[in-house]
């Protein structure tokens, strides 16, 4: 059994509809569906990465368009999985249930909306109280579970520690065995001083800015260690040497350049760590360090520039070093399908 967090659509415009009639959903714009058909990745990826945007407005990466190949295969396939939606200060849940999907093509009832297909799938009827009649309120969970039971991205599959949470959660259960770790009353803490997940805005705007800061002025004191190297060593022996240092690693005309390329990155990830899937999460204090968000570059042997940067969870930057991108991201998918298991 999986547990999925989700949203039903931008501005989450098919949850009334899936609340109704007792489904999860999800959809493709038209001219995406043949691809994902056709079980076609590579021309789904590609066409989305020139066609579609992100709920932020932003081009997906090619992380994020493949993971959205994978949605309606999720939602389609779905059977004893349990399925968890926030509305406003209610959270909502059902089970899925087994029989096929059903497909509907459907006008976007938003602004700039889009012709879709919407995969609806069945499942029990939602419930907004855990299984013993108690509601479930938003602003009664803890904050460590509001970190992971809500998600900016159309929907994500929860860790086993976070399933096993949410399920006990929905049963009604003492949930003291996860409040009472060091973890958890940490967060407690942290809570009270505003520490959250990166979403949109002014949030994703001030971790671009760190970001950018960071890498320009750590430039500007390898330029200056150098150039007092150079003039130390003159001085030292009488002899003229000459040595040009340049910013050859950060191929930005300024740190204001670099900032609007990582917000428009942060954007077009979804707020999502590139590869991992996680959610990015600022630098808070008494924050987790290992989930802040952290520019890599995707080449290690290149340079920082367009192309070459993705925003990842400080701890997967970390492990993946220098290793091969490609390599990295084939292995986090053997430990996330060995974790789901």
């Amino acid at each position: 059994m999986k547990v999925y967090i989700a949203n039903f659509g931008r501005q989450n415009y098919e949850w009334p509809i899936c609340r109704e009639r007792g489904t999860v959903a999800t959809m493709n714009a038209v001219d995406a569906q043949k691809y994902w058909e056709a079980n076609d990745r590579e021309g789904y990826v590609s066409t989305r990465m020139a066609n579609d945007t992100t709920a932020a407005g932003k081009k997906p990466t090619k992380a994020t368009a493949s993971r959205w190949f994978n949605l309606m295969t999720t939602v389609a396939e779905t059977v004893g999985d349990i399925w968890v939606h926030k509305d406003g200060d209610e959270l909502w849940w059902t089970t899925s249930r087994s029989g096929a999907p059903s497909f509907e093509r459907k006008m976007e009832p938003i602004e700039h909306g889009r012709d879709v297909v919407i995969c609806h799938k069945h499942c029990a009827p939602w419930s907004n109280e855990s299984k013993k009649g108690v509601p479930l309120r938003w602003n009664e969970l803890h904050p460590k579970a509001k970190d992971f039971l809500s998600t900016e991205a159309t929907l994500q599959s929860l860790s086993p520690l976070y399933r096993d949470y949410t399920l006990a959660l929905i049963a009604g259960d003492d949930l003291g065995q996860w409040h009472d770790t060091p973890l958890w009353a940490k967060r407690s803490e942290t809570a009270k001083k505003g520490y959250a997940p990166i979403k949109y805005g002014s949030q994703a705007d001030k971790i671009a800015y760190q970001r950018a800061s960071e890498l320009f002025e750590a430039a500007d004191a390898a330029e200056r260690m150098a150039r007092t190297a150079v003039s130390t060593t003159n001085s030292a022996n009488g002899q003229t040497a000459e040595r040009v240092v340049k910013r050859k690693d950060l191929r930005f005309p300024s740190a204001a350049a670099l900032q609007d390329y990582i917000t428009e990155l942060m954007g077009a990830q979804e707020y999502c760590c590139e590869l991992t899937g996680l959610p990015l999460e600022m630098d808070e204090v008494n924050g987790d360090p290992a989930m802040f968000a952290s520019l890599d570059r995707i080449d290690s042997s290149g340079h920082y520039e367009p192309d070459n940067l993705q925003v990842v969870c400080r701890f997967a930057n970390f492990w993946k070093g220098a290793s091969d991108d490609t390599e990295f991201r084939r292995l986090v998918g053997v430990l996330r399908s060995s974790a789901s298991a």
